[in-house]
């Protein structure tokens, strides 16, 4: 059985890790809606991440998992790109290759299906080429 303390760790490394998302996909320009279907939280959650009110929150793995994609495609960009413009401003740039056939980044995370979060990831993750 986790410990209190344990327990009371995760909750708030998730809380964290939520606002930290939520930053990220600000800073990315998404839209509430687009923010609320990637992470799949509500409309109330979301604007309490964003306030930083996030005491009480509870997220399942499967949000968690989401978070830490998103987070892992950041730090895939930031690999790739030393200049915000492109750090921040990839997700949003038409992309031509076959999975994106011609949308963004985020229009395809923000269907708010699992498998486009994790196919974009593995997709940005590739660009590296195994520079971690």
């Amino acid at each position: 059985m986790q410990a209190a303390s344990s327990i009371a760790q995760s909750k708030i490394a998730a809380a964290i890790g939520l606002k930290a998302a939520v930053r990220l996909l600000d800073k990315w320009n998404a839209s509430g809606e687009q923010g609320e279907a990637i992470l799949r939280v509500s409309h109330s959650t979301y604007a309490r991440a964003r306030r930083g009110d996030i005491g009480e929150i509870k997220l399942d793995s499967d949000q968690l998992t989401r978070i830490s994609y998103l987070l892992n495609i950041h730090a895939a960009l930031r690999m790739l790109f030393e200049n915000p413009d492109n750090l921040y401003g990839f997700v949003s740039m038409a992309n031509h290759n076959p999975y994106f056939n011609g949308r963004t980044p985020l229009e395809v995370m923000s269907s708010g299906d699992f498998a486009a979060l994790y196919e974009t990831f593995k997709r940005i993750d590739s660009l590296r080429g195994g520079q971690w």
